[in-house]
């Protein structure tokens, strides 16, 4: 018997938005550029965020008990942790693993069921000076994915939580084909996509492209936008990622590229529930600048159509 396709959504109500330290120039667990965690948590219920992504491991609490007490004071709750981490070298898993499992019990404990891992970058945060080649050689490629699933399926069987994979400028996933590679040599059931609109933009990808043909690996989302006139300074300059945010190729909609309401269509047109998280790299900045811009970025999203803040019920 013919079954009748479900309609498309035609509405934002399978996403779930929320905020990031990232978006107000936290980058690391501690530094004289950031501010202190309870005015990041401050103002982030006053911009009128209820969902946030953990950051750098030690920015926010890591006793549980004590973060949860500060996100309850707040009304605040958890989508996901943060955990940088390398796959393509195999000297460096165990300590790797030590980190990862780290914020994955905080991540637990917090209820969130994602952890976002963001391969190391190449280049020096602060310096841009190269550290390691820019480009896997076969062999690491060849254990990439592998690895990937290997920690996947751990993070899923010992603490119930989801491994996304991060693409990130100066990173060895940066670019659509790279980002294209580990999802056809990973499998789904362990290794899906943190779909950052912003690092994909940096990298040459297409957004909507990605989401057409890989939505089903699409298992939570980082939006943000970057200027074209900076992206072009850094291929004419090779300037580094921390180079760029210092340039202000980070941008508030609806400035910059991807649009956001082309990418709420997409996202909205998936089976799937997802967190939307925004992402506005900032460091390092004045402590006055982040509130009004999360306040601007939340209200032009929901004039895209999102604004949604329930929980959602994502088995991937």
């Amino acid at each position: 018997m013919a079954t009748t396709p479900s309609p498309l959504r035609t509405v934002a109500g399978n996403l779930c938005l929320g905020s990031a330290p990232d978006s107000w120039g936290v980058w690391f667990p501690e530094d004289e550029h950031q501010v202190p965690h309870t005015r990041f948590l401050d103002e982030l219920a006053r911009a009128g965020y209820e969902w946030l992504e953990l950051g750098p491991y030690g920015y926010l609490p890591t006793d549980p008990r004590q973060l949860r007490e500060e996100l309850d004071a707040r009304g605040l709750k958890v989508s996901g942790g943060t955990a940088f981490g390398a796959l393509h070298r195999p000297e460096a898993w165990d300590g790797m693993l030590a980190h990862v499992r780290q914020v994955a019990a905080l991540t637990a404990a917090a209820g969130a069921r994602h952890l976002v891992l963001i391969p190391p970058m190449y280049r020096d945060e602060k310096t841009g000076a190269c550290t390691e080649p820019p480009e896997l050689t076969p062999e690491q490629w060849a254990g990439f994915g592998r690895n990937a699933d290997r920690l996947g399926r751990l993070l899923l069987d010992e603490y119930d939580v989801r491994l996304v994979i991060h693409p990130h400028a100066d990173s060895h996933i940066q670019t659509q084909p790279e980002i294209e590679r580990l999802l056809n040599e990973s499998d789904g059931r362990f290794t899906n996509l943190c779909l950052d609109t912003g690092h994909v933009a940096y990298g040459g990808g297409d957004t909507v492209d990605l989401i057409r043909r890989y939505g089903d690996r699409v298992g939570y989302v980082h939006i943000k936008q970057m200027d074209p006139e900076v992206l072009a300074q850094v291929a004419a300059e090779g300037l580094s990622f921390g180079q760029a945010v210092q340039r202000g190729v980070c941008v508030s909609p609806p400035a910059g590229v991807p649009d956001p309401a082309e990418v709420i269509r997409e996202l909205a047109a998936l089976d799937a529930e997802l967190f939307v998280i925004v992402e506005q790299d900032l460091y390092p900045c004045a402590p006055e600048v982040p509130l009004p811009i999360a306040v601007r970025t939340r209200e032009h999203l929901a004039r895209c159509g999102l604004s949604g803040t329930r929980r959602p019920n994502d088995n991937r």
